[in-house]
């Protein structure tokens, strides 16, 4: 089985090369927000607690499976051990499944994010991104509370490609991803 990790900041472009990967291999797409929004429609805010939970049964389920992959969208704070540490405990689901790790770490300017934090095929899967005053806050909150773009050499991963996206469609990224890592 193959996990693909696509990590970035907020608005880069996660889930929609994501989409774009999933078109082109036989991966399966979870994006991060497919457990946040359920959560927050039914608590009325965000619950981390239950978030984390559902993401556990999804990842322990398709471990299982005989599905080809799957595709996991993160928001990977480099500066919070918390952070590095969840990665880590997604791969111990996998690895008694023998799966293949690739790590795709997407970085655009904050300028280019906040352009992408209002498109159509964002606020369409993302319901609680759609007051963008808010979302823009967020965005530039997390930008300076947390280092959310990896240092050159940080990532010790094998399977491992930092995309800047600024200019790039997500089809392209996609395809290059697919090429690079061979899926």
């Amino acid at each position: 089985m193959k996990v693909v990790f696509l990590i970035g900041n907020a608005s880069v472009g996660k889930m929609t090369v994501g989409q774009e990967l999933m078109k082109i291999t036989d991966l399966r797409l979870f994006h991060n927000h497919m457990t946040i929004e359920p959560v927050i429609e039914i608590f009325g805010s965000y619950n981390g607690k239950v978030v984390s939970r559902l993401r556990e049964v999804i990842f322990e389920e398709f471990a299982a499976s005989n599905n080809y992959g799957i595709i996991f969208t993160y928001m990977w704070a480099f500066d919070q051990q918390s952070d590095w540490d969840y990665i880590e405990h997604v791969k111990e689901i996998f690895r008694p499944y023998e799966a293949e790790f690739y790590h795709v770490e997407l970085v655009a300017s904050r300028e280019i994010r906040l352009e992408r934090n209002v498109t159509e095929n964002r606020l369409c899967n993302k319901a609680s991104k759609r007051d963008i005053s808010i979302s823009n806050q967020r965005l530039i909150g997390d930008d300076e509370r947390f280092r959310l773009v990896s240092n050159d050499g940080e990532i010790p991963f094998d399977n491992f490609i930092k995309i800047d996206n600024s200019y790039v469609s997500p089809g392209k990224v996609a395809q290059k991803i697919k090429t690079l890592f061979t899926l």
